[in-house]
Protein backbone atom coordinates (compact mmCIF):
# COMPACT_ATOMS: atom_id res chain seq x y z
CA UNK A 1 0.00 0.00 0.00
CA UNK A 2 1.37 3.40 -0.97
CA UNK A 3 1.97 5.91 1.87
CA UNK A 4 -0.10 8.57 0.06
CA UNK A 5 -3.15 6.28 -0.18
CA UNK A 6 -6.25 7.37 1.77
CA UNK A 7 -8.60 4.67 2.94
CA UNK A 8 -11.36 4.11 5.47
CA UNK A 9 -10.04 3.22 8.91
CA UNK A 10 -11.83 -0.14 8.80
CA UNK A 11 -9.43 -1.30 6.05
CA UNK A 12 -6.28 -0.87 8.18
CA UNK A 13 -4.93 -4.27 9.24
CA UNK A 14 -4.59 -5.39 12.87
CA UNK A 15 -1.48 -3.80 14.35
CA UNK A 16 -1.34 -1.18 11.59
CA UNK A 17 -0.68 2.49 12.24
CA UNK A 18 -2.38 5.34 10.42
CA UNK A 19 -2.71 9.12 10.49
CA UNK A 20 -6.20 10.62 10.39
CA UNK A 21 -6.74 12.76 7.29
CA UNK A 22 -10.50 13.43 7.55
CA UNK A 23 -13.64 12.55 9.47
CA UNK A 24 -16.97 12.55 7.67
CA UNK A 25 -20.33 12.87 9.39
CA UNK A 26 -22.56 15.03 11.51
CA UNK A 27 -20.76 17.91 13.27
CA UNK A 28 -21.65 16.50 16.71
CA UNK A 29 -20.10 13.12 15.82
CA UNK A 30 -16.96 14.79 14.42
CA UNK A 31 -16.66 16.86 17.62
CA UNK A 32 -17.07 13.75 19.78
CA UNK A 33 -14.35 11.93 17.84
CA UNK A 34 -12.05 14.95 18.27
CA UNK A 35 -12.72 14.93 22.04
CA UNK A 36 -11.63 11.27 22.05
CA UNK A 37 -8.42 12.10 20.16
CA UNK A 38 -9.51 11.08 16.65
CA UNK A 39 -8.91 14.27 14.67
CA UNK A 40 -7.01 15.32 11.57
CA UNK A 41 -3.31 14.73 12.16
CA UNK A 42 -3.69 12.25 15.02
CA UNK A 43 -1.94 8.90 14.79
CA UNK A 44 -3.65 5.73 15.85
CA UNK A 45 -3.12 2.00 15.84
CA UNK A 46 -5.74 -0.59 14.93
CA UNK A 47 -5.63 -3.22 17.67
CA UNK A 48 -8.57 -5.19 16.30
CA UNK A 49 -10.46 -4.83 13.03
CA UNK A 50 -14.17 -5.40 12.69
CA UNK A 51 -17.13 -4.42 14.79
CA UNK A 52 -16.30 -3.44 17.36
CA UNK A 53 -13.04 -1.98 16.12
CA UNK A 54 -10.45 -1.44 18.87
CA UNK A 55 -7.99 1.45 18.49
CA UNK A 56 -5.03 2.84 20.39
CA UNK A 57 -5.18 6.63 20.35
CA UNK A 58 -2.31 8.11 22.33
CA UNK A 59 -2.24 6.22 25.63
CA UNK A 60 -5.96 5.37 25.43
CA UNK A 61 -7.99 2.61 23.82
CA UNK A 62 -11.15 3.37 21.92
CA UNK A 63 -13.85 0.99 20.72
CA UNK A 64 -15.94 1.86 17.65
CA UNK A 65 -19.05 -0.32 17.60
CA UNK A 66 -20.81 0.67 14.41
CA UNK A 67 -19.77 1.75 10.93
CA UNK A 68 -17.72 4.66 12.32
CA UNK A 69 -14.58 3.21 10.76
CA UNK A 70 -15.97 3.95 7.32
CA UNK A 71 -16.31 7.64 8.21
CA UNK A 72 -12.69 8.11 9.27
CA UNK A 73 -10.25 8.46 6.39
CA UNK A 74 -6.64 7.67 7.18
CA UNK A 75 -3.20 7.50 5.59
CA UNK A 76 -1.40 4.24 6.45
CA UNK A 77 1.99 4.69 8.18
CA UNK A 78 5.05 2.46 8.21
CA UNK A 79 5.01 -0.19 10.95
CA UNK A 80 7.68 1.55 13.05
CA UNK A 81 5.55 4.65 13.80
Amino acid sequence: MQPHTLLPLELVQNGGWAEVEDTIGQPTWISRMAELGVRVGSRLQVLRQGRPCLLRVGSSRLSLRDESGTHILVRPLPAAS
